[in-house]
């Protein structure tokens, strides 16, 4: 037998790849387009928590003690226990109350 009439040629391989293509593409735009999200915020960005919201959730869990707890959540708190430096704005002057420029 002769199939010199029912071979694909190239471009209709094309096509066919082209149209599930945009077959499964139309799929997967659908379902998501129609699925609730799966996160709370409307606006699609993940929640991330706080570092006093982690110490929390793991004293709650049992991982740290309430002396430890405590304590961290001084740490958190305070500035000064961070290593953080104050920052004292003050103003360049010649000593006689009379900024030097």
């Amino acid at each position: 037998m002769m199939w010199w009439n029912g071979d694909w040629s190239w471009w209709g391989w094309l096509w066919m790849v082209l149209i599930w293509g945009l077959v499964i593409w139309g799929i997967v735009f659908l379902v998501r387009r129609l699925s609730p999200p799966s996160t709370p915020e409307s606006d699609g960005r993940a929640h991330r928590a706080t570092p006093e919201e982690i110490l929390a959730e793991r004293f709650a869990r049992g991982e740290i003690d309430a002396e430890e707890f405590t304590r961290r959540s001084e740490v958190l708190r305070s500035p000064e226990k961070r290593g953080e430096e104050t920052v004292k704005t003050t103003t360049p002057s010649d000593g006689r109350g009379r900024v030097s420029r």
